[in-house]
């Protein structure tokens, strides 16, 4: 096995220290509307940062097996060093892309994603506002370990990445200069991505690049100040509610559901399908929203 970093936790001194540096600009230069930090918002996006760290913990063993094993059949191995490191990188990229944008068009992988964006505000804290359920992204990884990616690269990719979209969570940093907006992701077009408003919803799913967005079909550039969270917000800063408030919603329907089909759409499509008027299941949705309900 080999000894490669854990850049995550390398970086969370960074992270508190770049948060309370935020915080205070909030402070000594408020914005017009005071969308800054909230107190109780800012709480539960810490506590929830936290209970990731446990629970990916756990999550950590199972998901390592498999990928062991499957890297153990792989008709060849990458090696690792300072070649290999940025194709891997740009590979975990691409698999990110298409990762992020399954956990906003499949409910059931949305109900652990929506974790993420139930913050109306919008600042470095929200960053580390992340799932307890962290385990539905593995699968999207498994093209590269087959590829012959040793398990801990994947993973220093992903830290990497994870790390790099700590700073674009903030309102602090206007637009780049064009050519960095043309193929990284920014927070220009990170604030997009955590918007409510209907232009704006299941687009610039990005993690490094931006270019994915720019070649699939899913870049909208920032053009109006977006309005931050789910387009029907949880009222709520219990952690434990924002952590599974869409499983229990996905239960609900399911048990409603008139039939077997219709309870796997459920879990199986975008968070705003529900049954036609005969339970069907041909009622269109015409653009998925957090929350589970049609944009707005």
């Amino acid at each position: 096995m080999p000894n490669l970093p854990d850049v995550v936790l390398w970086s969370i001194p960074a992270f508190v220290l770049l948060t309370v540096l935020e915080a205070v600009s909030y402070r000594l230069r408020p914005d017009e509307d005071e969308r800054g930090y909230r107190a109780k918002d800012t709480a539960t996006s810490l506590t929830m940062g936290l209970g990731s760290l446990f629970f990916d913990a756990g999550w950590r063993v199972p998901i390592a097996l498999v990928y062991s094993a499957l890297y153990a059949v792989a008709p060849w191995h990458v090696p690792i060093n300072a070649w290999t490191l940025p194709p891997m990188l740009l590979a975990q990229d691409f698999c990110y892309y298409w990762q992020h944008r399954g956990h906003h068009v499949v409910r059931v992988l949305w109900a652990s994603h929506v974790v993420h964006h139930s913050s109306r505000n919008y600042n470095l804290s929200t960053a580390l506002r992340q799932p307890w359920t962290g385990a539905t992204s593995w699968v999207f990884y498994l093209p590269m370990v087959l590829a012959g990616v040793h398990p801990a690269a994947l993973a220093l990719c992903s830290g990497i990445s994870l790390v790099y979209q700590f700073w674009i969570h903030t309102e602090r940093i206007d637009r780049l200069p064009a050519p960095v907006e043309w193929v990284l992701n920014t927070p220009s077009h990170h604030r997009v991505h955590h918007a409510s408003q209907g232009g704006y919803l299941d687009r610039n799913f990005g993690g490094i690049l931006i270019v994915w967005d720019r070649l699939f079909g899913s870049f909208t550039p920032e053009t109006v100040r977006p309005v931050y969270g789910l387009t029907k917000n949880l009222d709520s800063y219990n952690p434990l509610r924002v952590a599974t408030h869409e499983y229990t919603a996905i239960a609900r329907d399911v048990a409603a559901a008139r039939t077997w089909a219709d309870k796997v759409r459920h879990l199986t499509k975008g968070p705003g399908w529900q049954p036609g008027p005969l339970g069907t299941g041909a009622a269109p949705v015409p653009s998925i929203s957090p929350e589970g309900t049609t944009a707005c």
